[in-house]
């Protein structure tokens, strides 16, 4: 499927992969509406930061939806939906999990029964590599089971299921792209990369963060960003899940030592306690299974942990302001 010319709708376009993913449309050729949340300021996120060549090519919208009725009237007439909208931040879902399940759960069944009722070509579904939990095995491939480890990761694993019962019950053309752990410019500071790097550039002698031990599998925005282009654009992929990640294990602890150095700033790095999980919610192992997509698609990663990283400290020192660096992000 050739992306050009197709009507294609973004949830969550305001985020921070969806913002990205929005201008790589663009730069394809699609004819893109970008739905942002609601809000009576009419922020639109990160849209509101586009180059005014991107920004003159999209349709933006606001919405929710977790209202079924105003999804109808933005999804009739589109072709292909990249579903990205949800509630991510994993310390939050400890205080409002019933938030998660009415927008990332409710919210993703009125998407699907929207596209089903206008007949969408394709529905490409954004799972997490937190459906895993801690890895049983490693890489991670997609035939792992999935282990509720935290509301978010639980509302994410149901998200995925009602997606995947669209498909077997109505024959919905859906994909399920899992990303593992995306990092790059725009990303909040509820996440470990730019919270060190945030940290780092405000002057401090110590930065805080929770478990060192975990380890993750980075994948650079715009590689992630590809690996949805991929999946949409293949006609093998309807009714996959499929990961997306960079086959590359790092703990948080040797993270942090590479940004340091990369920054070349001498700071001590302390444990705060409101950032560690409940024992039994912590995911100590991500490392993905990147063989799959590879297969299917033909997507590699192309941005090494180095590079991306660099990229990242040059956008952040770019645009700090967005930061409120004295206040934990939950």
């Amino acid at each position: 499927m050739e992306l050009k010319n197709k009507k294609v709708l973004v949830t969550g376009a305001e985020g921070f992969i969806g913002s990205h993913l929005t201008e790589r449309l663009v730069e394809l050729g699609a004819q893109v509406t970008a739905l942002a949340q609601y809000n009576s300021f009419n922020h639109w996120g990160w849209i509101d930061t586009f180059d005014k060549n991107i920004r003159d090519n999209i349709i933006v919208v606001t919405g929710d939806i977790r209202e079924y009725d105003g999804m109808k009237k933005i999804i009739k007439g589109q072709e292909i939906v990249f579903h990205l909208a949800a509630l991510i931040a994993i310390p939050y879902s400890y205080v409002s999990p019933m938030a998660y399940v009415k927008t990332n759960v409710e919210g993703t069944v009125n998407i699907l029964e929207a596209c089903r009722e206008f007949g969408i070509e394709k529905f490409i579904h954004t799972s997490t590599s937190e459906t895993y939990g801690t890895a049983k095995y490693v890489p991670i491939d997609e035939n792992h089971p999935l282990q509720g480890q935290s509301p978010y990761s639980a509302s994410k694993i149901a998200a995925d299921k009602m997606v995947e019962s669209y498909y077997r019950s109505y024959n919905l053309p859906v994909v399920t792209l899992r990303p593992f752990n995306t990092y790059g410019p725009r990303q909040s500071a509820r996440a470990v990369i730019p919270t060190i790097i945030a940290q780092i550039l405000s002057g401090v002698k110590e930065i805080k963060l929770g478990s060192l031990s975990p380890t993750r599998d980075f994948t650079y925005v715009k590689d992630t960003v590809e690996a949805f282009v991929k999946v949409a654009e293949a006609d093998n992929t309807i009714g996959e899940v499929i990961n997306a990640g960079s086959n590359y294990e790092i703990s948080i602890g040797d993270l942090t030592k590479k940004i340091i150095n990369l920054m070349g700033i001498d700071v001590k790095v302390i444990c705060d306690e409101q950032r560690i999980r409940p024992e039994k919610s912590e995911v100590n192992r991500l490392w993905a299974d990147n063989t799959k997509i590879k297969k299917l698609t033909g997507w590699e990663p192309k941005y090494p942990l180095y590079d991306g990283l660099m990229e990242t400290i040059s956008w952040m020192k770019e645009n700090y302001r967005y930061y409120k660096n004295d206040i934990y992000n939950i």
